[in-house]
């Protein structure tokens, strides 16, 4: 009984110490606090194990590292436009980026997002179209192929792709795929074999430790020159061939122009990290000078846990603020936080057409939960919410008034802003914007709208996962 007594003070005493650990030194978000406040205090030892696995603090450190970054002429661009924009001597090419102004500042500022107006975009929603036009640009190669996802899975999809890229690398095309250790766990290295045989480099990303920061990014780069981004990873579930989802609904982006080139520093930068022999030496053709065909104005925005500033929950949280005629919101997960949940329903409360479409389905229950519990605020408020009933909605899209829009790999949730390693593309365009739009709207004929009334019908039950998954959402 006395060795019981002293292994329980014990624990009370080291739970006493994290506490004070995580309330004085973490300086986390006093809801990340409290979070993990209760699950020291309810898991005395299991606690204590998650907290160091999962809570390693990487703010400010410099993750990412590109010697020859230099050469590329980023920094050099990044102040000619601050100064420009500071001294209302910018020379946008449309009235809708100039607009923006303040937000395109803003991401210049904090993130070194260059704002390029020269990009042909198109949009894909449909998981075959995209990677048929993938493969096909793929096949198009004649100097350099760049792939990096979240997820590869070695099945139908996953060997599609990867034997296309390996017969690219046999005829002596550049190939480097990255995939996160986490969303392609189960994936054998020998998966790869055929490829690093034929002259391809493969890396991953966070290789067993670090389990709660993850790469969510998904990149491709074609000799420089086109680009892709978005929600899709690679999988056969991303083709609508998983019975449980059914059709996958997502959005990703095809992009040509200079914006490619933020995406390619994007990719040399997360390889970098991953890679301990294959690090980048700069090369022009990496950087092809190129005339660019398109209008649409974009800049490229990262986010991750090494950085001071939630970069694209601040792009999200001021495309909000400034909305005047609506805001239509995509998104799987939605756990948005205090700050940008207030600024939805002040947003709705003022008049402006707030739309929010979620999935019916959960692919991670407590996540689906917590997004339940987040819509209530916003049907009171009087924004709409959509249940999409064809499949799985697993989109990550803002557009606003028909002129800006963001289209990328983070979530409207709490992981995807302060916790993953993400990447966005925010867009100025009034016809990017308005196909965004029109996007969102066909996918309301595929969808139930969630009434105040039918919500606040839901049972007990569902009322008590809904609050126990809200409290432990900052660290979901």
């Amino acid at each position: 009984m006395a060795i019981s007594s002293l292994i329980l003070g014990n624990l009370f005493i080291v739970n006493i110490i994290f506490a004070f650990v995580i309330i004085f030194f973490e300086r986390q978000n006093a809801s990340t606090t409290w979070a993990w406040l209760m699950v020291l205090v309810f898991l005395p030892i299991v606690g204590f194990i998650l907290y160091l696995i999962f809570n390693q603090n990487f703010r400010r450190k410099r993750m990412f590292e590109w010697p020859d970054q230099e050469k590329v002429g980023i920094k050099d661009r990044i102040n000619e436009q601050l100064e420009a924009i500071e001294q209302n001597d910018f020379a946008f090419k449309s009235g809708i980026t100039e607009a923006y102004k303040d937000q395109i500042y803003m991401h210049l500022k904090n993130d070194g997002a260059i704002l390029t107006e020269d990009n042909k975009v198109d949009i894909f929603t449909d998981g075959r179209e995209k990677f048929d036009a993938l493969l096909e640009d793929i096949r198009q190669a004649t100097d350099h192929i760049h792939v990096q996802y979240y997820i590869i899975h070695d099945d139908g999809l996953g060997t599609e792709l990867i034997e296309a890229v390996t017969e690219k690398a046999k005829e002596g095309v550049d190939v480097r795929v990255l995939y996160d250790y986490m969303g392609s766990r189960g994936v054998s290295s020998h998966f790869y074999k055929a490829l690093k045989e034929a002259g391809g480099l493969v890396e991953v990303f966070f290789p067993h430790f670090h389990l709660n920061y993850r790469n969510h990014r998904k990149l491709v780069i074609i000799d420089g020159k086109v680009g892709y981004v978005g929600g899709f990873n690679v999988g056969d579930e991303y083709l609508g061939l998983d019975e449980k989802f059914g059709y996958w609904r997502d959005t990703h982006l095809r992009t040509e122009g200079n914006m490619v080139h933020a995406l390619q520093t994007r990719f040399i930068l997360d390889w970098n990290q991953a890679s301990k022999k294959h690090d980048f030496a700069y090369e022009q053709r990496f950087f092809p000078e190129m005339a660019g065909t398109g209008h649409v104005g974009a800049q490229i925005v990262s986010s991750g846990p090494n950085n001071e500033w939630q970069q694209i929950r601040n792009g999200y949280l001021k495309m909000i603020q400034s909305a005047r005629k609506y805001i239509y919101l995509q998104t799987p997960y939605f756990i948005p936080g205090d700050t940008v949940q207030d600024a939805l329903e002040i947003a709705a409360l003022s008049g402006v057409d707030v739309r929010i479409m979620i999935p019916d389905k959960p692919d991670h229950m407590f996540v689906y939960w917590a997004t339940l519990s987040n819509i209530g605020g916003l049907l009171k408020a009087g924004a709409k919410v959509y249940v999409y009933e064809n499949g799985f909605v697993h989109a990550k899209t803002l557009v606003t008034d028909d002129a800006v829009a963001s289209v990328g790999t983070a979530n409207f949730d709490i992981r995807s802003f302060s916790l993953n390693f993400e990447v966005n593309a925010f867009l100025y365009d009034d016809q990017t914007a308005r196909a965004l739009r029109q996007a969102f709207e066909k996918d309301i004929h595929r969808s139930k709208q969630l009434t105040l009334e039918a919500y606040q019908q839901r049972s007990l039950t569902i009322k008590i996962k809904e609050s126990i998954s809200r409290l432990l959402s900052p660290v979901l």
